[in-house]
């Protein structure tokens, strides 16, 4: 058996890559597709559900997939140095990649807004960590500036080979599958993720890897659902820090891939994501950042209002690892309870 090499190898004909390209990869990819039947059972019973669990990736998040190119091809153009704005995974991933890569990299947060988890990973990889006092979306455009100034490399999602790269989930969905799926929910932020699966999608159908298309049913938080709303938010709001962006870099792009695939966007409140983000660890054994449970929250909206057909395929997309936000597992767990070292002490603790 041939081992997993990473994403730009495993699907090197469908993405830009040539011989010149040198290739930067931590093995990147083949994350695990996990039937979900117990939560299914309960949230959608007409349905086969699966999650593709992107918290498998290196640095625990699917931003892996697309900085893997990304910083290959920044080191291809002999860049001095990338750099990001993020609300946290995609600093995480651009400094991992960078480091690897031995070029410089900077990353811009909004103070106080990014999840310590994800602050410590850009942190243990060298990066450079500005913190603004401002949301994700004033960082990003200081960012694009400087990119354009300082010839350095911009590595959010607006950067074409991201996709590319985020693209390739799509493909091992249909490999693990054997097909695609009906419907794929997946969280929407800045919407790149999204817009990246349905080109994956399409261009398997293009060479006859699957021969249907599902339909793109993005999620965004209440508080931070500008497509939804149809407007720009300037101070989006939601504890889901992964998705709280007021204006999507793929606004346009994921409206494309909604409205040809037939799908939706639509909004879950925080105390839905909760509740999804919580039924995933407990009776699927997936612990995701709570951004992440937006697509089942999203999905258990659209089951309960009877939007999803008898016999369908459900994948939905978990984007990053639970340990990403541990503040949030333990705020809303029970407290642990410390009792004397003895027998009888604990076994009073215990529900049997």
């Amino acid at each position: 058996m041939t081992p997993w090499c990473g994403v730009i190898e495993a699907f090197r004909k469908f993405l830009p890559v040539t011989d010149q390209t040198p290739i930067i990869s931590l093995c990147e990819g083949n994350t695990p597709l996990i039937q979900a039947t117990r939560l299914a059972k309960r949230i959608c019973p007409q349905a086969d559900l699966y999650l593709k669990v992107e918290g498998a990736n290196p640095t625990g998040s699917f931003k892996d997939r697309g900085m893997t190119l990304a910083v290959s091809k920044a080191l291809e153009k002999q860049a001095r140095a990338v750099m990001c704005a993020s609300t946290g995974n995609t600093s995480a991933s651009a400094a991992a990649y960078g480091g690897r890569a031995g070029l410089p990299v900077y990353v811009l947060v909004p103070a106080g807004k990014v999840a310590l988890g994800k602050l410590a990973q850009a942190m243990a990889h060298g990066a450079t960590v500005i913190q603004i006092e401002g949301n994700f979306d004033q960082a990003l455009s200081i960012v694009k500036d400087v990119c354009v100034e300082e010839q350095f490399e911009l590595v959010n999602s607006l950067n074409p080979f991201r996709l590319e790269g985020q693209k390739t989930a799509a493909m091992e969905v249909c490999d693990q599958l054997g097909r695609s799926p009906s419907y794929h929910f997946l969280p929407v932020g800045n919407a790149g993720n999204i817009s990246a699966y349905w080109k994956g999608y399409k261009e398997y159908r293009a060479a006859g890897q699957i021969t249907q298309l599902p339909k793109m049913m993005g999620v965004q938080a209440e508080g931070a659902a500008p497509i939804v709303r149809g407007h720009v938010i300037d101070h989006p709001q939601t504890m889901a820090t992964a998705i709280r962006i007021g204006n999507p870099a793929s606004w346009k792009l994921a409206l494309q891939a909604v409205q040809e695939s037939s799908g939706t966007v639509e909004m879950v409140t925080d105390e839905e994501i909760l509740v999804a983000y919580q039924a995933l660890a407990k009776e699927e054994g997936v612990f995701c950042e709570p951004a992440s449970a937006a697509s089942v929250a999203g999905l258990t909206k659209d089951s309960q209002a009877g939007r999803l057909p008898e016999g369908a395929t459900v994948v939905c997309t978990l984007t990053g690892h639970g340990l990403k936000d541990p503040d949030i597992a333990v705020n809303i767990s029970p407290k642990t309870r410390t009792v004397k070292a003895s027998r009888d002490a604990v076994f009073s603790l215990l529900q049997i």
